[in-house]
């Protein structure tokens, strides 16, 4: 008989066993009713409770946030799934923005541990995964099982309390995503850019064609302002499904964005009835004009859903919301240490803009992301911002390339430098903790504000040795 777990620290580490896409470790297939059989095993715990869910390629996990913020202002106790974490990876599952009782996390972590057992056993057709190719009969991947953790975990909560509604990042895409098994009242997909290119596709209609995925029939999406080609893909996909499409731009508008150092101010403002009849004067506790439509994206997702949700509940929610490496200002004293875990040539222009907006520019720019991104165009993003740019290892989870990021940081050197252009002093420290050191050695003497940036591995780390 296998031992119980005895703290959640133990269901991860079992978890970190199986495929892990995070990790650079490429499953067999990806076979969407791989998760739904085996939530079906365990009685589909997805449907426990009403839930939101968002997609998009940067962003949503803000979204997700604060759609868990307001909802829990609302007195709706939200079980939260998001990734990647930071610091405790109690961060992906959690109830509001609080780590369960552990008693919770390990209750699931058997349930998840047994099923996971009981899928090895060929002879039971309830757990049979596949019926076809059986070179194709893999078992359920890291992100899949993880993700069933949550659905036990809010299933839990429900039982021993009550849970009110889910709010669900996905991890990758839409279509494929194992998050893709829930029931959404409202799904709402941010602003989409070319990413996972390996597994979504090349073109953004390819990446946009992934997201929609998530629209369910019948049930509305909101939906971010996107470019011609994705917009095209979104609207064909809800017409098809007969799903009520929130377009931003068509529903509201943000009005004297204001950005300063420990937040966002803005207006909300809408378009036409059915929402609020006069403009919302909100703030959000996270520097960045994104962070504006993040909030947006929220609102409208909320109010269609509950009606009855009021002006102050909305504004209460959106200034306790705070996410760690989302433009997060590390405490200590000035100048600043700014981490954010941009790691696409929008967020990173984003992500740089605000903190050039904030601090100046020629501040100190600690640099790592991991394979796959665009590193050519987050260098031309970059470069010309910095006095110096350290490029290191972000973390050692995922799989990365720092020698060939700074190769590619120095031939756009060279290419400022041959236009006469001032560049920054760039250096190579591959070694995460000791570019650390480093840099912020730096801040101090230099008394140079500092940004680490390019992935949320490289935030956690930054974090971790800054405390």
């Amino acid at each position: 008989m296998i031992a119980s777990f005895k703290s959640s620290t133990e269901v991860f580490g079992w978890l970190d066993q199986f495929v892990n896409l995070e990790a650079g470790q490429h499953p067999p297939s990806f076979r969407p009713e791989r998760m739904q059989i085996i939530a079906a095993a365990v009685g589909h715990p997805e449907l426990c409770a009403p839930s939101f869910h968002v997609a998009g390629s940067k962003g949503k996990g803000s979204v997700t946030g604060m759609l868990t913020s307001i909802l829990e202002v609302a007195g709706q106790r939200t079980a939260q799934y998001i990734s990647p974490h930071v610091v405790d990876f109690r961060e992906r599952i959690t109830l509001g923005h609080a780590f369960l009782d552990e008693k919770i996390y390990i209750e699931a972590g058997n349930m998840l541990r047994d099923l996971a057992k009981a899928l090895e056993d060929k002879s039971k057709p309830e757990y049979r995964l596949f019926t076809g190719d059986a070179s194709d009969d893999a078992p359920p991947t890291y992100f899949e099982l993880l993700t069933l953790y949550f659905f036990l975990c809010a299933r839990l909560i429900q039982q021993h309390g009550h849970c009110d509604a889910l709010t669900v990042e996905t991890g990758m895409g839409g279509v494929q995503d194992p998050t893709n098994i829930v029931d959404p009242l409202v799904s709402l997909i941010t602003v989409i850019e070319l990413e996972h290119t390996e597994f979504l596709g090349d073109t953004i209609t390819e990446v946009a064609g992934a997201k929609a995925g998530i629209i369910k029939p019948g049930k509305p999406l909101v939906l971010a302002e996107q470019c011609d080609e994705a917009l095209a893909v979104f609207r064909k996909t809800a017409a098809e499904k007969k799903s009520p499409l929130l377009y931003f731009p068509e529903i509201a508008e943000l009005r004297d964005v204001a950005v300063r150092d420990g937040g966002t101010d803005f207006t909300l403002a809408f378009k036409g009835t059915g929402f609020f009849p006069a403009p919302l004067h909100l703030t959000v506790g996270i520097p960045g004009a994104v962070q504006a439509l993040n909030a947006g994206l929220a609102v409208i997702a909320l109010k269609h859903a509950f009606p009855a949700l009021d002006a102050e509940t909305i504004g209460r929610g959106l200034r306790n919301f705070t996410l760690p490496a989302r433009f997060e200002k590390l405490r200590g004293e000035m100048p600043p240490v700014i981490i954010d875990g941009a790691h696409t040539e929008k967020s990173v222009e984003l992500c740089v803009n605000t903190f050039t907006a904030l601090y100046g520019d020629g501040g100190i720019l600690i640099f790592g992301c991991a394979l796959g991104k665009n590193t050519e165009a987050m260098a031309a993003i970059l470069v010309p911002r910095f006095s110096r740019i350290v490029i290191t290892t972000p973390g050692t989870f995922k799989v990365s390339d720092p020698k060939g990021i700074h190769e590619v940081f120095t031939a756009e050197i060279e290419r400022r430098k041959a236009k006469g252009k001032p560049v920054p002093e760039l250096l190579f420290m591959p070694e995460t903790g000791a570019a650390i050191d480093y840099v912020l050695e730096e801040r101090r003497t230099a008394g140079l504000p500092v940004l680490g940036t390019g992935s949320f591995y490289l935030a956690a780390e930054i974090r971790e040795r800054y405390h």
